[in-house]
């Protein structure tokens, strides 16, 4: 119920993402993520106000909010959302009356404005109050946050966010470490158009840029360079190319949906394969 923003059968596609219990981590300067159940959170403490990117759901937000007024007094000037899914942005309500300004990419509000109709949870949302579209940049404190939206992919309004100092980019869920994604095409995902966003990702970024990944496999990483960012691309054309070699096969969507796993793959590996390769079946047959 919590989720919000997705129907019950996407909300039971994502289950297998959360992890318990929750985990603070700073990474660097004042730069930190907050880890229990759903997206990965990051946060920024700054002498002129607190920033959180994502918020899970709303017991996991109150976590957050109660472990980071020990470690400031400073008041919450913005909550970003990286994408508008419950497990990033369920936990929105949580912020209500605390949070200065709420923020997501124009695509995302939407999102989770219709999502929240649909499943009729209008009263458990807090949505933006500020969105963009291609960019946008503010200083906090000595910190500059940019967000950046290169394109359609796990849905058609990710947002990049960058805090410029620490060097640190969010990716929320445009990727998915070592874990097979969740391709949300009611939300306009794309799985060409991504892997070309993970291209301009690491063309933007420097070999130094630390990244943040809203889930990872079991015995991987949440943070990591550009090089998992050009594996998850290869991983998804790779997923792309099977489904057109077995839809050229003759193959039925029912025969093409019984594979279990990628052929060759060694890291992207367990449950959850149908997800991508239903995603990019659908994709290539998209009239």
């Amino acid at each position: 119920m919590a989720v919000g923003a997705l129907t019950l059968s996407q909300q039971k596609l994502l289950a297998g993402f959360f992890d318990d219990p929750w985990k603070i981590t700073m990474l660097r300067n004042d730069v930190g993520i907050f880890t229990e159940r759903g997206g990965t959170i990051a946060f920024l403490l700054s002498k002129k106000g607190i920033v959180v990117v994502d918020s899970q759901f709303p017991d996991q937000s109150k976590h957050l909010i109660d472990e980071l007024k020990k470690k400031s007094e400073q008041p919450f000037k913005l909550l970003i959302n990286t994408h508008h899914h419950g497990d990033h942005s369920g936990g929105n309500i949580a912020f209500k009356g605390i949070a200065e300004h709420v923020l997501s990419h124009e695509n995302s509000k939407k999102n989770q404005e219709a999502a929240a109709q649909k499943n009729k949870t209008e009263d458990k949302q807090l949505y933006p109050d500020q969105t963009f579209g291609t960019t946008w940049c503010e200083k906090v404190g000595k910190e500059k946050i940019c967000l950046h939206y290169f394109g359609a992919g796990h849905t058609n309004g990710d947002a990049l966010v960058h805090f410029q100092h620490a060097n640190i980019v969010h990716m929320g869920d445009l990727l998915f470490n070592r874990r097979h994604p969740f391709v949300d095409r009611s939300a306009g995902a794309n799985m060409n158009s991504w892997i070309k966003v993970l291209d301009k990702t690491a063309d933007t970024f420097d070999k130094k840029t630390m990244f943040v990944y809203g889930h990872s496999g079991t015995g991987y990483e949440v943070t990591g360079t550009s090089d998992d960012l050009k594996k998850f691309g290869d991983y998804l054309g790779r997923v792309l190319k099977f489904a057109e070699d077995e839809i050229k096969a003759g193959k039925t969507k029912e025969e093409i949906l019984k594979n279990t796993a990628l052929p060759g793959e060694t890291e992207w590996r367990g449950d959850g394969f149908q997800r991508p390769l239903q995603a990019a079946y659908e994709e290539l047959t998209a009239k």
